[in-house]
């Protein structure tokens, strides 16, 4: 004959109490961790994309004599060929077809205050969208001299 006890088999307020305050350490320590490699994610996607942007505007200056000139957009963006007038970009503007984590542009190179000819130098930009979601990295640059470089926080985590 097996002897049964009368004690409900429930969870102690004790019990779920520690169960919630292990799950809150837990969170507290994985979120950040989650965060930082999310924008570390978007950063190796932004310095991709300007690396394909710098190929294409490589190539765009071997057909046409010079640097296509836009700004970033998130939706349709337009901007200035060699001979002035105003046209679609034929670039990508985001950094990611799925996604805008980073809007791209292209301006003229300023070097010792003066901006360079659009047949000379180009700078490219990936900035974060929408804008200050990445502080620690900023706006990442590469001219078409090959000088990388970042407005953030810590410049050390843009080009790595």
């Amino acid at each position: 004959m097996a002897i049964r006890s009368n004690a409900s088999r429930g969870f102690t307020l004790i019990e779920l109490m520690v169960t919630v305050a292990i799950i809150g350490i837990l969170a507290a320590v994985a979120y950040p961790a989650y965060t930082e490699s999310v924008l570390k994610g978007r950063r190796a996607e932004a310095r991709s994309a300007l690396l394909n942007l710098l190929q294409q505007q490589e190539r765009y200056l071997t057909q046409n004599g010079c640097y296509f000139l836009f700004t970033a957009s998130a939706g349709a963006s337009t901007g200035t060929n060699c001979a002035g007038a105003t046209v679609t970009t034929p670039f990508q503007t985001k950094s990611s077809s799925s996604s805008s984590a980073h809007l791209l542009a292209a301006a003229q190179c300023v070097v010792g205050g003066a901006p360079l000819p659009a047949n000379q130098c180009v700078l490219l930009s990936a900035r974060p969208n929408p804008a200050g979601t990445d502080a620690a990295a900023g706006t990442l640059t590469v001219m078409s001299t090959g000088k990388k470089d970042c407005n953030g926080t810590k410049p050390e985590l843009c080009w790595k």
